[in-house]
C-alpha cells in the first residue's frame, strides 16, 4: 500500500466503516500514528490518553494537515467511570473503528522480583482496558450492524521475552480476548482483529534496551543488538509501518479474528 500525501485525504464516501475513528493512547508514538494514518483515509479522529498536555499537543499536529476534524478526549481506559464518561461524550458522534493502542511496558525484571501493584498496573492497562473500551463502543456497533476493532497486542504475546512477564501475559490475554469477541461480535457484522508488533524504533523500546542492559550488565548496543538479530529483517519495525498495517487490516472485508504480525519477521 503506498504511503499517503499529507495533503491528500482519501474520499469518505469510499471507507470501508463509515464513522468516527477512536485511537486510545493517540498522544504520542504508535497511537499518534495510527491516528495520523486513519485520517488520511478520511476518518475523523478522536484520540484520548492520561496527559492532556500530549492530548492536545497531538491534536493540533494532526490538524496541521488538511483532513477530517481531530478531537481530544482525557479519558483513563483502565477507569470505568472514565470510558462511560467518553461514550456518553462521544454519543453523536458514532465510533465505527477503535483501535485499542494504549499501553504501557511495564516492569523490565525477574517475576520473582515484581511487586504486584506492578503486575497489577501493567494489566489493568494493557487489559482491563482493552475490555472496557470494547465493553463501551460495542453495543452501538452491533445496533448499526457495521464496525471494526483492531487491538495492539505484540509478538511478546507469542515469543519467550525475558524479564516481561507481566506485559507478555498481558498482550497474550489480549490475542484471547479478540478471537474470542471476534465470534461474539461477528454475527452482528463487526470485525475483531488485533495487530502484534515487534520491536519498533521508538522512545519506549529505547528506554526498554536501557533497563534491561542495567539488569543485565550488558551495554545498551549489545542488549539492543541481541533484540534485533532474532527478526529477519535484522531491524526494528518503525511506526510508520505498523500505522499503514493498521490501516491495512481495516481495510480488509471479511478479516475478523486474526492477529497480524508486524514484526519484520522476529515471528516467522
Amino acid at each position: 500500500m503506498p504511503a499517503h500525501d499529507a495533503t491528500t485525504v482519501a474520499d469518505p464516501d469510499t471507507r470501508l466503516y463509515p464513522g468516527t475513528a477512536l485511537v486510545t493512547g493517540g498522544g504520542s508514538g504508535l497511537g499518534f500514528h495510527i491516528a495520523s494514518a486513519l485520517r488520511a483515509e478520511g476518518y475523523p479522529v478522536v484520540i484520548t490518553g492520561r496527559n492532556p498536555g500530549k492530548l492536545s499537543a497531538a491534536a493540533e499536529a494532526l490538524s496541521a494537515a488538511p483532513g477530517p476534524e481531530v478531537r481530544y478526549v482525557v479519558c483513563d481506559v483502565s477507569d470505568p467511570a472514565d470510558v462511560s464518561a467518553l461514550a456518553t461524550t462521544l454519543a453523536g458522534s458514532p465510533v465505527s473503528v477503535l483501535v485499542n493502542n494504549a499501553g504501557i511496558g511495564g516492569p523490565v525484571k525477574p517475576l520473582v522480583d515484581i511487586d504486584p501493584a506492578e503486575w497489577d498496573e501493567v494489566i489493568d492497562i494493557n487489559l482491563r482496558g482493552v475490555f472496557l473500551m470494547c465493553r463501551a463502543f460495542a453495543p452501538a456497533m452491533q445496533e448499526r450492524g457495521n464496525g471494526s476493532i483492531l487491538n495492539i497486542a505484540s509478538v511478546t504475546g507469542k515469543r519467550p521475552l525475558e524479564n516481561r512477564t507481566p506485559y507478555a501475559a498481558s498482550k497474550m490475554a489480549v490475542i484471547g480476548l479478540t478471537t474470542t469477541l471476534s465470534f461474539e461480535l461477528g454475527r452482528h457484522g463487526v470485525m475483531v482483529n488485533s495487530l502484534s508488533p515487534g520491536p519498533v524504533n521508538s522512545e519506549r523500546m529505547d528506554q526498554n534496551f536501557e533497563r534491561e542492559a542495567a539488569l543485565s550488565g550488558r551495554s545498551i548496543d549489545e542488549v539492543a543488538d541481541a533484540f534485533v538479530s532474532r527478526s529477519a529483517l535484522n531491524r526494528m519495525v518503525t511506526m510508520e509501518e505498523v500505522a499503514r498495517a493498521a490501516v491495512a487490516a481495516l481495510s480488509i472485508p471479511g478479516l475478523t479474528g486474526s492477529d497480524i504480525d508486524i514484526s519484520g519477521g522476529m515471528i516467522a
